[in-house]
């Protein structure tokens, strides 16, 4: 099961980021989004996102679950949010926080930012130490850069590939560069219409062991896909798609429901 925690952790990290967005208004509105994963084609969780505009502020709150199946090797849940304000061209955090229980092990991560700057970052329990090919985070590291749960959010006025998005996720710093793959015809509850296709390299900065075979795997691939779709009342894209292949089978993150 570690295997498949892993697989699903990636997926997550790349895919609970996905809870679509509306603009700044007057009145509050939110946005629902929920999610399969699957491993091989076989379910192993859910997700299921909320996200509340209200004028120059937003929130997005979420939640985890494994399937029925995947409790079976190690039952798992956790929840996510992030609180910040709208600026011109992204969501700009302020608070980052995410739980979760896997069997009886339990982590809690939060992340205060400024001015899309990292200003804490706390986890609980600490991480172990790291070997002596640990890539340490630096302060460079910790300027201008996204949280895992907004940071996929993109505007609608410019394009949602090709770009480079940096994200800190309280350990490790990563960049993930988007590249256009073409249009895709895509339909669920609450959506239907055309997806943006966008091709996603895995570029580790630091936080990371060099030596580790599971980075040097993601850093090997070019098969990672991400579909944006557009959520009209807000003018943003979110993901609605995510497919990661692993060395145990593709994890596929696919929205049963995208919009109001």
């Amino acid at each position: 099961m570690g295997r498949i925690s892993s697989a699903l952790g990636l997926a997550m990290g790349a895919l609970a980021l996905a809870a679509p967005v509306s603009e700044a208004v007057a009145d509050p509105v939110q946005g629902h989004a929920e999610y399969s994963v699957t491993l091989a084609g076989f379910p192993v969780a859910y997700l299921n996102f909320v996200t509340e505009v209200d004028g120059a502020n937003y929130s997005i709150s979420g939640t985890m679950r494994t399937s029925a199946l995947s409790d079976m090797f190690s039952k798992t849940r956790g929840n996510a949010s992030v609180s910040g304000a709208l600026s011109k061209d992204r969501f700009q955090a302020s608070r980052f926080s995410v739980a979760y229980t896997s069997g009886k092990k339990a982590q809690r991560t939060e992340i205060e930012f400024n001015n899309g700057n990292v200003k804490s970052a706390t986890n609980t329990p600490e991480r172990r130490k790291k070997g002596g090919d640990w890539v340490p985070v630096s302060a460079k590291d910790l300027r201008a850069v996204l949280d895992p749960l907004s940071g996929l959010v993109l505007p609608a006025s410019g394009r949602a590939c090709p770009r480079s998005l940096p994200i800190f996720d309280g350990q490790s710093r990563v960049t993930l560069h988007l590249s256009p793959k073409g249009v895709r015809p895509f339909r669920t509850k609450g959506f239907k219409g055309d997806a943006v296709v966008c091709s996603i390299r895995f570029d580790p900065q630091a936080g990371y062991r060099k030596g580790s075979s599971a980075i040097r795997y993601l850093k090997k691939l070019k098969s990672m896909e991400v579909w944006f779709a557009k959520y009209e009342r807000g003018g943003y894209y979110a993901p609605v798609r995510v497919k990661v292949p692993t060395k145990i089978g593709q994890v596929t993150v696919t929205a049963t429901r995208f919009g109001d």
